[in-house]
């Protein structure tokens, strides 16, 4: 979906357009062959927009940006991903808590506080290992330095099989919602149908 470029911060039904997918990655290679950019990639793109935007492009997306912790894990995506050779890259690995969109869910999950609590280290440190493992890149986000610490001691130890299992079991939920993109007027009806399903 894309904005008329008049619309304002809180868009309005009328204000919301389809987005011309195969025009705006043209000029996204053009980018690369101009010597703008190296690398071109994508973001929030599910399976089915994926396997469009691949059916036309010259210069495939090095990567994919998407929401992903253990209580959103996008297996099915991430499996899609791999299969293109397309590089995943995880935001909100802790459920985007303190965003106007996200939730304390990750971090109140009851399971991933048991796995901390039994190896000393921090939920953050759980769920930024578990994407770690995945194979996926991660974006973090901190201002506290003692946090940033934190977040950079995962590399000296990993979750045990009986973990992993634990993790895969935790009921998923999206978190990222992009109420107000969708609409009767626009190009996309529900919140299903922006997601493609994948929700």
């Amino acid at each position: 979906m894309r904005l008329r470029p008049e619309a304002e911060l809180h868009p309005k039904e009328e204000d919301m357009l389809p987005f011309e997918m195969e025009s705006v990655w043209e000029g996204m290679e053009e980018c690369v062959k101009l010597g703008l950019t190296r690398c071109i990639g994508v973001s929030n793109f599910s399976c089915k927009k994926l396997d469009k935007l691949l059916a036309t492009a010259k210069i495939p997306p090095l990567v994919n940006q998407v929401e992903m912790n253990p209580l959103w894990q996008q297996k099915k995506l991430r499996e899609f991903c791999m299969e293109k050779g397309v590089h995943v890259s995880a935001y909100s690995p802790l459920g985007g808590r303190g965003t106007a969109w996200g939730s304390n869910r990750v971090m109140d999950c009851e399971v991933l506080h048991q796995i901390a609590t039994s190896k000393g280290k921090t939920i953050a440190q759980v769920c930024l290992r578990w994407v770690y493992e995945q194979g996926v890149s991660v974006i973090m986000k901190s201002f506290n330095h003692e946090r940033m610490e934190q977040n950079l001691r995962i590399f000296d130890w990993s979750l045990s099989p009986e973990e992993l299992q634990k993790i895969s079991r935790i009921p998923q939920i999206r978190g990222c919602h992009p109420l107000g993109f969708f609409s009767d007027k626009g190009p996309y009806k529900s919140l299903e149908e922006f997601w493609d399903g994948e929700i």
